[in-house]
């Protein structure tokens, strides 16, 4: 008896030993990747003469709030950043219904060619963009769509690849009694999807959400391409012709960054709840 009792005291120390190291090593691990943001930060609240002393000082003395007023007023961040909201809502909302119609077809309705289609579709996704990158330039110019936000808002009202595989692998783990059970209450199809699949979905949409703002908010190369008029520039577009214009003083940069950090780190906090729960049940099986 004494003898488990040692046992089991010694297996708990042990765990409690690996726990502690475990949780060491990932403070350690989160300590280096947020260590280029705490010196973003803090680059942005200094003097110009203390960006490169050494040893660097990470808590400025005194606190240059100065730069970031200066920010706003030589550089066009406010309206960079509504071009890039004109740019990437209308294709968030539309492409997202149009992603979640054809995951939903992939995933509970049953027609001839549904599996060889989704194979096809999944095929797209193995063709770099670069490869379309100048059939796409030359197409959208002969549209005349060259210097205007269609060929980066027309798009993706079709939705993506890769929306589409993810939304329909959460839209399987749904149980298909609902959709009997709707099918018997006498629902279309139409309308087993608006009023069953798509709210059960909202962790999955949410998630996809996010991860489009993010994309599109951080686009540089597609607005780069197709966009020539600085009043019609994204953020990062604006980012880019700022730090060219200020190569040498660093606190403006990062304070830009700063500013242009804080909407995604923003929409990310209120949709976290709903974004880790669309990651962790996409794929599972029930």
């Amino acid at each position: 008896m004494v003898y488990q009792q040692l046992k089991k005291s010694k297996y708990r120390l042990l765990d409690l030993v690996i726990k502690m190291i475990t949780y060491i090593l990932l403070i350690l691990f989160s300590l280096m990747v947020a260590l280029p943001f705490f010196w973003m930060l803090s680059t942005s609240l200094k003097d110009e003469g203390d960006v490169f002393i050494s040893p660097p000082k990470w808590i400025p003395s005194p606190v240059r709030w100065q730069n970031y007023v200066e920010i706003f007023e030589q550089a066009h961040l406010v309206r960079g950043f509504f071009n890039t909201l004109s740019v990437i809502i209308p294709p968030i909302a539309i492409g997202l219904f149009m992603c979640s119609l054809a995951a939903y077809a992939f995933a509970k309705l049953q027609f001839p060619g549904r599996d060889k289609l989704f194979f096809i579709l999944i095929a797209t996704m193995m063709i770099p963009g670069a490869v379309m990158m100048i059939p796409a330039f030359i197409l959208f110019k002969m549209f005349g769509w060259v210097d205007t936000w269609k060929p980066l808002m027309i798009p993706g009202m079709f939705g993506a690849p890769i929306v589409i595989f993810f939304l329909r692998q959460f839209m399987k783990t749904l149980p298909d009694e609902l959709i009997d059970a709707a099918k018997i209450d006498g629902l279309n199809p139409f309308g087993i999807f608006l009023k069953i699949v798509l709210p059960l979905s909202k962790p999955a949409l949410v998630t996809q959400a996010v991860l489009s703002f993010n994309a599109g908010y951080n686009d540089f190369l597609g607005p780069l391409i197709y966009l020539n008029s600085p009043e019609k520039y994204t953020l990062q577009l604006e980012l880019a012709s700022f730090s060219s214009y200020y190569s040498s003083q660093w606190t403006y940069i990062m304070a830009a960054s700063v500013l242009a950090l804080i909407p995604t780190l923003l929409m990310f906090i209120f949709a976290q709840r709903f974004f880790i729960e669309g990651i962790t049940l996409t794929g599972l099986k029930r």
